[in-house]
């Protein structure tokens, strides 16, 4: 990960829905409710949506204002673009 993004807040991000996820594991196998588990799945979900709009909206101020910048504006549209479509495949 490069410097411009906060590699440790996002990892204790991706860590916590890392736990959520154990947790979901342990409901199931403790025959939780099915309503109980889909609270926490959507918990899981939303903690992972976050995740990727910080990385997307860091991607877009760094990455691809560095790239138009640089005079590479074209490849800097066609990252941001797939980058867009992969985050949006999560919705």
């Amino acid at each position: 990960m490069t410097d411009f993004m906060d590699a440790k807040g996002i990892a204790n991000r991706l860590k916590r829905i890392e736990g959520q996820v154990r947790g979901l594991v342990k409901m199931v196998e403790g025959d939780k409710s099915c309503e109980e588990i889909l609270i926490q799945i959507s918990s899981a979900k939303s903690g992972l949506q976050k995740a990727g709009q910080i990385i997307l909206e860091r991607h877009l101020g760094h990455c691809v204002s560095d790239g138009i910048r640089d005079g590479k504006e074209d490849e800097a549209i066609g990252r941001m673009s797939s980058a867009i479509e992969q985050f949006s495949r999560m919705v």
